[in-house]
């Protein structure tokens, strides 16, 4: 790895999160899924050798239970999705080199190969821990077959995370209160003997790993409580049957404080060991497809290779802080970058699986809406780190406004103009500004890529399409063909040119839709094999009459599909309610789906509330425009972060529950609303005097529009 900006002489491999093979995937699954072929083709653009790998996560205790519902095996569950994943992503033009699975023979031997050198290397240890026991069952509890209470905020968690609270990662025996999911008993703690990784050994090396650790800020920023606090060793097994076994036959001897084979016959690693393992084997399978010489797998994650993950930001802390650990204790090369997006809202609401309230992958598809549309959709609609809102009226506006008003509406109009007058490009050497131009959008292109910035990748060429139509506008060459022929002609040669560099630039966004440009100028070959330089390279002299590239998206439309949407949900609702949705006949909104999910948000909006207030009860709020100073963590506490906030008349220590939720740095400076009379109170030792104002789980901080000053009051 090298650090050097994009691109390097060293081999990439570009890697999104599993999907857990356990459910069919909604628009929100793909955020991740197409901002890595995004980033992928990007560097491939740039001149980088790049990899781009993934494969479905198999195993895990979801995948068992809800196997065991429909009468099957765990693999033919497993596999079932996972071929369905295979042919989804293609769909989207998410064109990974190689897709694989966890449970697979490349996967299988490589991960028991890993921990077996972790093992020789002495990082791994054998210890007891209470796990949870049904009695009725007769039968252990691992992870999800437990729930209970969280020991760190109180809230409903389940076996290996609080989902619901504070989103620790939690090990076997901490949940309080067990109960069993297998038959709603109370479960008892009963003593194991697990193997754990001794993750506490890494600490100095995750500190700085940390700090040159590369990509988006959370990604930085939400682990380092982890690192730089008391770091706990991890337990690996567990007393299930479905998984990788643990790899008995090379386990040292009890006297250096390993297990003997016949403690660990029952046992397989945790699904978090050979989940991210699969990014090396799903290289490696790649490898062995292309050859050595194409791609070498060795190269990349053993010597000196520039390792990319992108995921979903629920899962920063196994990307950031196990997963480099393994990777250090077995002598494999570390990350280079870890992108974590932010979530995908539906309508200003989360996806509820059980309430059928969400827009599915092949329903978008059914639906006749191009993949492309929703690629730049999801891909430059806000950063990467933060949440995407989707909706049928945004997406139309994003469309028709963007796609169709500014870059189709371009090339349409360039064109069409060039073909009726000159059957193509006209003779005229390129003007010196639309070069410049045109470079520009090429280094706002690299910058964007190398600042890891999916969006502004994306939007360059959108900017480009932007300044050509202000460029053919003002120089109006409908009226030069008369007046000015050869001013005409060097018009349409610097028109044809921006189109050629859209199609080159706009290709990772819009694959499809781009290499239908490159067919429609007369260019040989796929646009995505060529560099970015292409886009300075000649137009072909002669072309076909164009056709318009994108579509509008009529109002009726968007209301046909609100009032399907709306419908559906309405049933799903309704069938819960009567218990077709759960065995208990509760309502169920959250999303279990994914044990390695990338990240959906699953909260419905609260009822608004019946109990009114009068008008002097609200005036007795003291809500005050404040300006961050300064934030941070606070030590030992997940969630909380300390604000120093400017309101004017002084400055106040304000403890907020955001500090997985926001960037701190990038906060600083932001106009706050607050409550300023609140009652002081102590939260995690630390005085809070004021409530920082925040909307949903995601706490949307509450800004103001204009620039009122710190100290303003909310009338």
């Amino acid at each position: 790895m090298s650090h050097e900006d994009f691109p390097t002489e060293n081999p990439a491999v570009v890697t999104c999160g599993l999907p857990y093979a356990n459910g069919d995937l909604h628009v929100g699954h793909l955020r991740t899924y197409v901002g890595g072929d995004v980033f992928a083709r990007s560097l491939r653009k740039l001149g980088q050798e790049t990899a781009f790998v993934s494969g479905s996560d198999m195993h895990g205790t979801p995948v068992a239970v809800n196997a065991a519902k429909e009468g099957v095996t765990p693999e033919e569950f497993a596999l079932d999705w996972h071929e369905k994943y295979e042919a989804t992503f293609p769909k989207f033009n998410v064109e990974f080199d190689n897709y694989g699975h966890t449970h697979d023979e490349t996967n299988t031997e490589l991960t028991q190969d890993i921990v077996r050198t972790l093992d020789e290397n002495g990082h791994v240890y054998e210890d007891e821990v209470m796990v949870g026991y049904d009695p009725e069952a007769d039968q252990w509890l691992p992870d999800r077959y437990v729930e209970g209470k969280c020991p760190y905020c109180g809230a409903h968690a389940r076996g290996d995370e609080c989902d619901e609270g504070c989103q620790r990662h939690l090990e076997p025996g901490e949940i309080e209160d067990p109960v069993s999911t297998l038959t709603g008993n109370t479960a008892e703690y009963r003593e194991r003997t697990h193997k754990f990784f001794r993750v506490s050994e890494f600490q100095e090396y995750l500190q700085e790993f940390i700090d040159r650790l590369e990509g988006t800020s959370n990604a930085r920023n939400q682990p380092r409580e982890w690192i730089e606090g008391e770091l706990q060793d991890w337990c690996i097994t567990r007393d299930m049957d479905w998984g990788i076994d643990y790899p008995d036959d090379d386990v040292s001897e009890e006297s250096d404080g390993s297990l003997s084979p016949s403690d660990t016959d029952d046992l397989v690693l945790y699904v978090w060991v050979d989940a991210p393992i699969e990014y090396i084997s799903s290289t490696k399978q790649y490898t062995e497809r292309v050859g050595a010489e194409t791609y070498d797998w060795e190269q990349t994650w053993k010597e000196s290779g520039e390792i990319v993950h992108i995921i979903g930001r629920d899962i920063i802390q196994h990307h950031t802080v196990f997963w480099p650990a393994m990777l250090k204790g077995a002598d494999y090369n570390e990350p280079r970058a870890v992108m974590a997006s932010g979530f995908v809202t539906l309508g200003g609401k989360g996806f509820s699986t059980s309430r059928n309230r969400a827009v599915w992958a092949d329903e978008y598809l059914d639906e006749g809406f191009h993949p492309d549309l929703l690629r730049y959709y999801i891909a430059t609609n806000g950063g990467f780190q933060q949440d995407v809102d989707f909706s049928w009226e945004k997406f139309r506006d994003r469309v028709n406004s963007e796609l169709v008003g500014t870059v189709g509406n371009y090339l349409y109009r360039s064109l069409l103009f060039a073909y009726r007058n000159y059957e193509g490009t006209p003779e005229a050497p390129l003007s010196d500004e639309v070069r410049e131009r045109i470079e520009e959008a090429q280094s706002e292109f690299g910058e964007a890529v190398n600042d890891y910035n999916v969006r502004e990748a994306g939007t360059a060429a959108v900017r480009l399409a932007k300044f050509g139509n202000e460029f053919i506008q003002r120089n109006e060459p409908w009226k030069l063909t008369d007046e000015d022929p050869e001013e005409a002609a060097q018009v349409i040669r610097d028109c044809v040119q921006i189109a050629k560099a859209i199609a080159v630039l706009f290709e990772p966004i819009a694959p499809e839709k781009c290499q239908r440009l490159w067919r429609g100028l007369n260019e040989d070959g796929h646009v995505r094999d060529v560099g970015i330089d292409a886009a300075l390279d000649d137009p072909a002299a002669s072309f076909d009459e164009p056709t318009e590239l994108f579509e509008k998206i009529e109002d009726e439309r968007v209301e046909e599909l609100n009032e399907k949407l709306e419908a559906r949900t309405a049933e799903a609702t309704a069938d819960s309610e009567d218990g077709a949705d759960s065995e208990d006949g509760e309502e169920t909104e959250t999303d279990d789906s994914a044990e390695s999910s990338d990240g959906d948000v699953t909260a419905e909006l609260e009822p608004l509330t019946e109990e009114r207030i009068g008008f002097d009860d609200f005036q007795a709020l003291d809500l005050r425009v404040g300006e961050i100073l300064a934030a941070e963590g606070i030590e030992g506490a997940d969630k909380l972060a300390k604000l120093t906030v400017d309101i004017g008349f002084e400055e106040r220590q304000i403890v907020a529950g955001i500090k997985q939720l926001h960037d701190l740095d990038a906060l600083v400076g932001e106009r706050i609303v607050i409550v300023a009379n609140l009652e002081k109170a102590e939260l995690f030792g630390v005085e809070s005097n004021g409530m920082l104002l925040a909307a949903g789980d995601q706490a949307d901080i509450l800004t103001t529009h204009g620039d009122a000053e710190p100290g303003t009051k909310i009338q």
